[in-house]
């Protein structure tokens, strides 16, 4: 067992930081790649993404210097598209992912994006539950969609992002994070 999940006891969700991602976080968002997506992107893709700065916006998460998880936006008129998350196997049930949608959520809202769109694996049952938290909803199957496994993929949409309902959903979301993290200091 590693030494990372045997301390997921009383501290199991702070000394996360999530910040903007940077070409020196690149080795490590790459390794989580490799871990969890058949046909993980190429250095040469990320790079092309984040120098996109005016429709796109990308966040690491980080423990103890190393990225632990990452997710990326596309912004394009109104609409915000998540471009890709992925948390490191290590630090699953760590909230890692909801911090890092709620953060590229709220990047979108403040471009003005009044719909969110994703696309999960029609398998990806712990995604789809995190994605509803959200308010997203499936829209859409695209068929074959992951080309590599041949897996369908539900298009998930959270709309009305902008009105004051939708603020409410994420301040609730923030609580229960912040609860959670307190929690875990508190032992």
């Amino acid at each position: 067992m590693s030494a990372v999940a045997r301390r997921r006891g009383s501290d199991a969700l702070d000394g996360i930081e999530i910040t903007r991602m940077r070409r020196r976080h690149l080795r490590g968002v790459l390794a989580i790649e490799a871990q969890v997506y058949p046909r993980p992107w190429s250095m040469s893709l990320f790079l092309s993404e984040l120098a996109q700065r005016g429709t796109r916006s990308y966040v690491v998460a980080r423990y103890q210097g190393r990225v632990v998880g990452y997710c990326g936006l596309m912004v394009t008129g109104r609409e915000g598209h998540i471009t890709n998350i992925a948390v490191d196997p290590e630090f699953h049930g760590r909230k890692i992912g909801s911090r890092l949608l709620l953060k590229q959520i709220n990047e979108a809202l403040a471009r003005g994006s009044d719909v969110v769109s994703l696309e999960v694996r029609v398998s990806n049952k712990v995604a789809q539950a995190m994605y509803e938290k959200f308010g997203f909803r499936i829209v859409d199957v695209r068929k074959g969609y992951y080309v590599e496994t041949n897996e369908d993929a539900y298009v998930m949409v959270a709309e009305n992002t902008l009105s004051s309902d939708y603020r409410k959903r994420l301040d609730a979301i923030r609580a229960e994070i912040d609860a959670a993290l307190k929690q875990g200091q508190d032992g």
